[in-house]
């Protein structure tokens, strides 16, 4: 047989071929005999015995050798000990291999080899700037752990109060933004042409015949909410008589003269009930009844210029005698410079050379009413003029050059309570004191200057006493002082 040598091979010192084994009468004998037995050489040989595994199956047999198995996968990853491995390219190779006699034998092996890994393409990815990081570092979106955030349960009320004072806050604004949203309207332009014109030709701030004023629009509810919102009242220290005429002067400006517009440019506070048959009329700068729509809704809530001829046509003429009896008008005698000290827990009032209105009492005969707005100014905080020089200088620039000035100030606001251009809710108390009587000059005589001087005497020491009367009662910090200015 090719391949194999002539001699029989002996295994353990018989032949182990079985044809042999036959012809010399032996028996079979199996491979694994043969091997258990087997010499340590065979035709010299080594022979290596196998390796021994003891164990212990189910049925108390021998086993073979621990080894991993695993089971059969669809997928292309085998799992060894547990652990996922990518399966091997394999190959087939051709060996040469050789019996013991020099016999050439083929066969063929399967080999494995790693399959290397398919590597992911290198991109580089550029990207920008993340949006919103400098804001995140920005300590102007930070909130202050002072701000305090009004609460969602409030009463209907005061939403109702708030909306009202805001709504009288924005009030130039809101007019004029409706004027400029018609005019962009080419179909009302045929309407608001003419109007303009009226406007800033009509009398009616001036004339002194009050025939634009309101008594419904001026007795509304919703004047009671705007009061109620500091809560702002009225108080008298003596009655007025109906047959004289009078001239209020408001004290403090404060910002925007809350007060003023509360007690005499509404009937929210009871000035009818208080003062009855006294017509008041609030006068405010002339420049504000240049303003579309703005300039009605101010007519309308009794309001007239401050100029010199509106004052004096409003107490000459109407009336009970159709010359004045009966009406008074109320001038913030501090005017804008005095907006300009409008500081909490002071009480800076320029008046010294303030006289215009007691020449003005004099000529048309009416007698003075001193009046102080206690908490008028701790509506507002105001950036002071010594902290901030040059501030104060453009204000007093524009001032001059424009007749108002514009404080740097703030409060709370709609939605906080340290925050915004919302007036805080402080009490505001108007206290009207008793009249000072002036007796009238002659028409066409010059006002003597020294009756000025005693007549604005007089009115400054009614002034000071009810502030030393009543700034226990309305509860003033103990170290504010009145102090009269310029």
């Amino acid at each position: 047989m090719a391949g194999f040598s002539e001699s029989p091979t002996l295994v353990n010192g018989e032949p182990s071929q079985p044809v042999i084994r036959e012809k010399e009468n032996l028996p079979p004998k199996s491979y694994a005999d043969a091997a258990e037995h087997a010499p340590d050489k065979v035709n010299g040989i080594e022979n290596v015995p196998p390796a021994q595994f003891i164990g212990k199956g189910e049925a108390e047999t021998q086993r073979s050798p621990p080894f991993s198995q695993t089971r059969h996968r669809k997928s292309g990853s085998l799992r060894v000990n547990g652990a996922s491995k990518q399966p091997k390219a394999s190959n087939l190779t051709v060996e040469d291999i050789r019996d013991r006699d020099g016999e050439q034998l083929t066969a063929t092996k399967l080999t494995f080899t790693d399959q290397p890994k398919p590597q992911k393409p290198q991109t580089e990815l550029v990207s920008g700037r993340r949006a919103g990081a400098r804001w995140e570092r920005s300590q102007f979106v930070k909130i202050p752990s002072d701000i305090h955030f009004a609460p969602i349960s409030i009463p209907f009320q005061r939403r109702l109060q708030t909306l009202m004072v805001l709504a009288h806050t924005l009030s130039i604004a809101l007019f004029l933004t409706a004027f400029f949203l018609l005019c962009s309207i080419p179909l009302f332009w045929p309407l608001l042409f003419p109007y303009t014109i009226y406007v800033l030709l009509s009398p009616a701030p001036h004339s002194g015949e009050l025939s634009h004023r309101s008594s419904l629009l001026r007795s509304l509810p919703i004047w009671s909410l705007f009061a109620s919102y500091f809560p702002a009242r009225l108080h008298r220290s003596a009655p007025l008589e109906p047959t004289r005429k009078y001239i209020f002067g408001y004290h403090p400006h404060g910002i925007i003269s809350h007060g003023a517009f509360a007690a005499f440019g509404t009937e929210a506070l009871g000035f009818s009930q208080l003062f009855p048959g006294i017509t008041n009329t609030l006068l405010t700068l002339d420049t504000n009844f240049r303003i579309p729509f703005y300039r009605d809704y101010a007519l309308a809530m009794g309001l007239a210029s401050v100029s010199r001829e509106s004052c004096e046509n409003i107490l000459s003429k109407g009336g009970a005698n159709g010359e004045g009896m009966g009406r008074a008008i109320t001038i913030v005698v501090g005017g804008a410079r005095e907006s300009l000290d409008a500081q909490p827990r002071s009480l800076r009032l320029v008046l010294k050379r303030r006289k215009g209105f007691v020449k003005l009492a004099i000529r048309t005969g009416a007698d003075l009413v001193p009046v102080l707005a206690f908490g008028e100014n701790d509506l507002y905080d105001q950036v002071t003029s010594d902290s901030h020089p040059f501030v104060h200088k453009m204000q007093m620039l524009v001032k001059k050059c424009m007749g108002f000035t514009i404080p740097l100030f703030h409060a709370r606001g709609v939605f906080n309570y340290d925050v915004g251009l919302m007036p805080y809710r402080k009490p505001l108390n108007v206290v009207v004191g008793r009249p000072v009587k002036v007796v009238q000059s002659k028409r066409g005589e010059l006002v003597d200057e020294r009756y000025v001087d005693e007549i604005h005497g007089l009115y400054v020491r009614e002034l000071e006493r009810i502030w030393e009367e009543w700034r226990e009662r309305f509860e003033v910090d103990g170290r504010v002082e009145l102090r009269i200015v310029e």
